[in-house]
Protein backbone atom coordinates (compact mmCIF):
# COMPACT_ATOMS: atom_id res chain seq x y z
CA UNK A 1 0.00 0.00 0.00
CA UNK A 2 1.54 3.72 -1.03
CA UNK A 3 2.17 6.14 1.89
CA UNK A 4 -1.38 7.98 0.90
CA UNK A 5 -3.13 4.47 0.94
CA UNK A 6 -2.01 3.62 4.11
CA UNK A 7 -2.60 7.30 5.35
CA UNK A 8 -6.63 6.70 4.21
CA UNK A 9 -6.71 3.16 6.16
CA UNK A 10 -5.29 4.59 9.50
CA UNK A 11 -7.78 7.44 9.40
CA UNK A 12 -10.84 4.74 8.49
CA UNK A 13 -10.05 3.20 11.65
CA UNK A 14 -10.88 6.07 13.89
CA UNK A 15 -14.77 6.28 12.22
CA UNK A 16 -17.18 6.19 14.74
CA UNK A 17 -14.42 7.67 17.23
CA UNK A 18 -16.42 9.86 19.76
CA UNK A 19 -15.88 13.55 18.82
CA UNK A 20 -13.95 15.49 22.29
CA UNK A 21 -12.17 18.71 22.19
CA UNK A 22 -8.35 18.77 21.61
CA UNK A 23 -9.01 14.95 22.75
CA UNK A 24 -6.43 12.34 20.08
CA UNK A 25 -7.08 8.31 21.04
CA UNK A 26 -8.87 6.08 18.37
CA UNK A 27 -11.81 4.70 19.71
CA UNK A 28 -11.77 7.32 23.01
CA UNK A 29 -11.89 10.66 21.35
CA UNK A 30 -10.96 13.17 19.33
CA UNK A 31 -11.34 16.16 17.09
CA UNK A 32 -10.22 17.16 13.82
CA UNK A 33 -6.85 18.04 14.72
CA UNK A 34 -6.55 14.99 16.75
CA UNK A 35 -7.50 12.86 14.15
CA UNK A 36 -4.32 13.91 12.23
CA UNK A 37 -2.38 13.94 15.31
CA UNK A 38 -3.15 10.12 15.61
CA UNK A 39 -2.26 9.11 12.08
CA UNK A 40 1.19 10.83 12.65
CA UNK A 41 2.03 8.67 15.69
CA UNK A 42 0.73 5.85 13.93
CA UNK A 43 3.18 6.58 11.29
CA UNK A 44 6.17 8.43 13.04
CA UNK A 45 6.15 7.85 16.64
CA UNK A 46 6.16 11.15 18.81
CA UNK A 47 4.33 13.98 17.42
CA UNK A 48 6.63 16.62 16.45
CA UNK A 49 5.98 19.86 18.64
CA UNK A 50 3.24 20.29 21.64
CA UNK A 51 0.39 21.29 21.09
CA UNK A 52 -0.54 25.16 22.05
CA UNK A 53 -4.20 25.88 23.36
CA UNK A 54 -6.61 26.67 20.65
CA UNK A 55 -10.66 27.20 21.16
CA UNK A 56 -13.24 24.92 19.65
CA UNK A 57 -14.49 27.50 17.73
CA UNK A 58 -14.70 27.45 13.58
CA UNK A 59 -15.08 31.29 14.07
CA UNK A 60 -12.26 32.31 15.65
CA UNK A 61 -10.78 35.30 13.83
CA UNK A 62 -7.13 35.77 15.10
CA UNK A 63 -5.65 36.30 11.78
CA UNK A 64 -2.22 34.27 12.55
CA UNK A 65 -3.89 31.18 10.53
CA UNK A 66 -1.32 29.31 13.42
CA UNK A 67 -2.79 25.79 12.12
CA UNK A 68 -1.78 26.70 8.52
CA UNK A 69 1.64 27.65 9.70
CA UNK A 70 1.63 24.09 12.15
CA UNK A 71 1.00 22.02 9.27
CA UNK A 72 3.85 24.08 6.75
CA UNK A 73 6.50 23.32 9.07
CA UNK A 74 5.71 19.08 9.21
CA UNK A 75 3.90 17.99 6.14
CA UNK A 76 4.46 18.57 2.42
CA UNK A 77 2.25 21.14 0.29
CA UNK A 78 -0.03 19.46 -2.59
CA UNK A 79 -1.45 21.01 -5.31
CA UNK A 80 -3.09 18.19 -7.06
CA UNK A 81 -5.91 16.32 -5.26
CA UNK A 82 -4.98 13.20 -3.82
CA UNK A 83 -6.53 10.69 -1.54
CA UNK A 84 -4.71 10.77 1.78
CA UNK A 85 -4.03 14.35 2.16
CA UNK A 86 -4.98 16.90 4.49
CA UNK A 87 -7.37 19.22 4.19
CA UNK A 88 -7.65 22.48 5.76
CA UNK A 89 -10.96 24.37 5.49
CA UNK A 90 -12.03 27.60 6.59
CA UNK A 91 -15.85 27.32 7.76
CA UNK A 92 -16.29 31.42 8.07
CA UNK A 93 -15.37 34.16 5.68
CA UNK A 94 -12.48 36.13 7.81
CA UNK A 95 -12.07 33.56 10.26
CA UNK A 96 -8.97 31.68 10.65
CA UNK A 97 -8.91 27.95 8.98
CA UNK A 98 -8.86 25.84 11.57
CA UNK A 99 -11.17 22.30 10.54
CA UNK A 100 -8.76 19.38 8.83
CA UNK A 101 -10.05 16.10 7.43
CA UNK A 102 -8.33 13.24 5.17
CA UNK A 103 -9.47 13.10 1.48
CA UNK A 104 -10.42 9.92 0.89
CA UNK A 105 -13.14 7.51 -2.20
CA UNK A 106 -10.98 9.19 -4.69
CA UNK A 107 -11.82 12.81 -3.92
CA UNK A 108 -15.17 12.40 -3.73
CA UNK A 109 -15.25 12.02 0.15
CA UNK A 110 -13.18 13.50 3.54
CA UNK A 111 -12.53 11.75 7.13
CA UNK A 112 -13.02 14.30 10.04
CA UNK A 113 -14.66 15.49 12.98
CA UNK A 114 -17.30 17.14 13.88
CA UNK A 115 -18.98 18.45 17.00
CA UNK A 116 -22.09 16.39 16.79
CA UNK A 117 -21.38 12.88 14.75
CA UNK A 118 -17.65 12.30 15.87
CA UNK A 119 -14.74 10.91 13.25
CA UNK A 120 -17.14 10.22 10.23
CA UNK A 121 -16.59 9.41 5.88
CA UNK A 122 -18.91 12.60 4.71
CA UNK A 123 -19.08 13.14 0.90
CA UNK A 124 -16.30 16.00 -0.30
CA UNK A 125 -19.77 18.24 -1.34
CA UNK A 126 -19.27 21.95 -3.82
CA UNK A 127 -19.66 23.39 -0.01
CA UNK A 128 -17.11 21.50 1.68
CA UNK A 129 -14.70 21.94 -1.59
CA UNK A 130 -15.23 25.83 -1.88
CA UNK A 131 -13.38 25.92 1.52
CA UNK A 132 -10.60 24.51 1.23
CA UNK A 133 -7.45 26.87 1.63
CA UNK A 134 -4.52 24.24 1.65
CA UNK A 135 -3.65 20.59 0.84
CA UNK A 136 -1.06 18.58 2.56
CA UNK A 137 0.82 15.44 2.37
CA UNK A 138 2.32 13.54 4.96
CA UNK A 139 6.17 13.08 4.65
CA UNK A 140 7.29 9.23 3.50
CA UNK A 141 7.72 7.08 6.13
CA UNK A 142 10.45 7.45 8.21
Amino acid sequence: MNGQGEIVALARQWIGTPYHHRAATCGAGADCLGLIRGIWRARFGAEPEPVPHYSPSWAEIGGQEQLLQALSRHLQPASLPEDGQVLLFRLQAGADAKHLGIQSGGGACFIHACPRAGVVQAPLSAPWARRIVARFAFPPSL
